[in-house]
């Protein structure tokens, strides 16, 4: 593999790397007076089912076990004269666990000391361009130097790749450094200054962090480079360390909790994740179960390009004429929507009853979420039907992504046309292994922009195979946006996709902080789509911790906070919710066309109580 097959790989498609094999290592009972990359020629059995156990859980690439294997360390050990022989082995044993499919990277730690501050600084460089050679001459398809912790290592790896090059043209390979939450080394070098030492030579294939403090301090540093990175980016950070909470040690880096953050990482641009020290085959089984069907959801989203119509594309009917809600957009009309969950059951009276609420309160329309935070509930759609048919008021229907194929999609859709159910918001949707079923399997066929697409086309009359319709759909077209995204760049590029493709309303998630809401609003304006800002009424002080600490996508000032938290009891806390909701529809009446309001925990008082004039 060449440097330009590894940056394309990356920029087509995340790559799953694996964790920690130095962690698995001692959890087999091999002690730190043991050379773990030793273990390669006298404990074979044992390093490939190190491997074997992370490409059962869905790596993709597999780091050898050579962190530590230069001559330097290994002398140590009294293992200097078998350098070339270990390297070699590293690479032997991942190949043989992971078969033809899988990517062998050759791991380069740091030479173990400053070489820098030595007399002979080129002795460093030798030692390893040795372990280079003898990774690459065994068929690693490309290196890691990994663990950069300092100015002199980066330039003693730089120096290295200069060489190796020489005699392995265009090799593949990217430098990672081990950075802290502002983006720094342990001596004080930033990003931009460690990586201007590989500028000059042969460019890597990517950036790399990895070890670090933890996924949280790693999550800094990604925010901070996010925006000046010029080549895909790779993050593997280690399990960090425990906090205290409640005067109680906790080690936080569960699978579950290492799978949300490697989906920030993912949200900011990463397109390699991984892990370090402390990040088990169970972290890397989690966390390939959540970017596997994100990779198919973007592979997909432009199917229709592949399905030119072979039947006339028809004139849409007209906004105003598709439903009530459409004929307000249309009209510029200020519009209120209470969001209501579906129940997890299939008794709707209750559901029926709140709609019946909110329609005699003047709301326009009730939105009903599909399987938010991938939970098991009825289906939206017969929670629509009911709704619309006992309650007499419109419904905006969710439809999401990831329960259904391409085929099952365009038969919800026809059914909902039947059926007169005409507003639909199109999501992606969460993540099997977020909710309560997490071996459940995420279709993601397509995502929210694909499917707009396709909804658009059935508006005019023709299928997702190119086909005539015998009649065509009206469907008030809604995606999502967020103005909290922690990559704002590729939420406002995919927004503007998503109009293109035929959006003709933005429904936002919760807005706490007004100030990033009218930022993104100033961004989208040329978009000229009227939009409705999610508005969530706090109902205590832990919902608020809730949704600022474990709901994607949402911010919750430091302001709002410290209100909640000087509230005493839980009416006035609830009271205080509805007050700061009123607040934010207030700061922002004049930018938006309308607003949905959440019923925290099933409340549509709490929901209406924010809407009251």
């Amino acid at each position: 593999m060449n440097r330009e097959d590894l940056t394309t790989c990356l920029q087509s498609r995340v790559l799953i790397f694996d964790g920690g094999v130095g962690t698995e290592i001692y959890r087999r009972n091999y002690f730190i007076n043991t050379s773990f990359e030793q273990l390669s020629l006298t404990a074979p059995d044992v390093i490939t089912d190190i491997h074997r156990q992370y490409a059962e859980a869905g790596a993709e690439v597999l780091t050898t076990n050579t962190f530590n294997a230069n001559r330097h360390k290994l002398t140590h050990f009294g293992l200097g004269e078998q350098t070339a022989a270990i390297n070699a082995a590293g690479v032997r044993l991942a190949r043989e666990a992971g078969g033809t499919d899988i990517l062998v990277a050759g791991a380069v730690g740091p030479v173990g000391f400053d070489a820098f501050s030595t007399e002979d600084p080129g002795e460093a460089v030798k030692i390893l361009v040795e372990q280079g050679t003898a990774l690459l001459e065994a068929g690693a398809d490309f290196l890691i130097f990994e663990s950069l912790h300092s100015d002199s290592d980066a330039r003693t790896a730089a120096a290295t790749v200069a060489v190796l090059n020489q005699h392995f043209p265009g090799f593949a390979w990217f430098p990672s450094f081990a950075l802290d939450e502002n983006a720094r080394t342990p001596d004080g070098a930033d990003f931009t200054t460690m990586t201007a030492h590989f500028r000059n030579g042969p460019l890597p294939a990517a950036w790399g962090l990895n070890c670090g403090d933890g996924p949280e301090s790693t999550l800094g540093a990604v925010e901070k480079i996010a925006s000046s990175l010029d080549l895909p980016l790779v993050v593997q950070p280690n399990s960090g360390l425990p906090r205290r909470v409640d005067n109680r040690t906790i080690y936080l880096t569960s699978p579950e909790y290492f799978s949300t953050y490697t989906l920030r990482y993912l949200q900011l641009g990463a397109r390699g994740v991984g892990g370090c020290c402390g990040i088990t085959p169970s972290h890397i089984r989690d966390m390939a179960r959540s970017v596997k069907p994100m990779n198919r959801a973007a592979e997909h989203h432009a199917v229709l390009l592949e399905n030119p119509p072979t039947a006339p594309l028809l004139e849409p009917r007209p906004l105003a004429e598709r439903s009530r809600l459409g004929a307000k957009l249309a009209a510029g009309d200020w519009i209120r929507t209470v969001e209501i969950t579906p129940p997890r059951g299939f008794d709707l009276a209750d559901t029926v009853a709140k709609a019946i609420l909110c329609r005699d309160a003047g709301i326009d329309a009730v939105n009903l979420p599909d399987g938010p935070r991938a939970s098991a509930r009825i289906s939206p759609l017969i929670a629509a039907l009911e709704i619309q048919e006992k309650a007499g008021i419109e419904t905006v229907l969710h439809l999401c992504c990831r329960d259904r194929s391409l085929l099952g999609l365009q038969a919800e859709l026809l059914g909902c046309a039947c059926r007169n159910i005409r507003n639909i918001l199109f999501i992606t949707g969460d993540p099997p292994k977020l909710g309560d079923y997490p071996f459940s399997s995420g279709v993601f066929d397509v995502d929210s922009i694909g499917m707009t697409r396709i909804a658009a086309r059935m508006n005019r009359g023709v299928d997702l195979g190119g086909k005539e319709m015998n009649q065509p759909t009206s469907t008030v077209i809604a995606v999502g946006a967020d103005p909290n995204a922690i990559d704002p760049e590729r939420e406002y590029r995919r927004t503007c996709e998503k109009v293109e493709a035929g959006a003709e309303l933005i429904i936002t998630q919760p807005v706490f902080a007004v100030k990033p809401l009218l930022d993104f609003l100033d961004r989208i304006e040329h978009l000229h789509v009227p939009l409705l800002a999610g508005i969530w009424p706090l109902a205590s002080y832990r919902n608020a911790e809730f949704m600022r600490n474990e709901v994607p996508g949402v911010v919750v000032p430091d302001e709002v906070m410290i209100r909640m938290a000087r509230a005493t009891g839980r009416e006035e806390q609830r009271a205080l919710g509805i007050a700061i909701a009123r607040e934010s529809i207030a700061a922002i009446r004049d930018r938006v066309q309308g607003v949905q309001v959440s019923a925290p925990f099933g409340n549509v008082q709490t929901a209406l109580a924010v809407h009251a004039d």
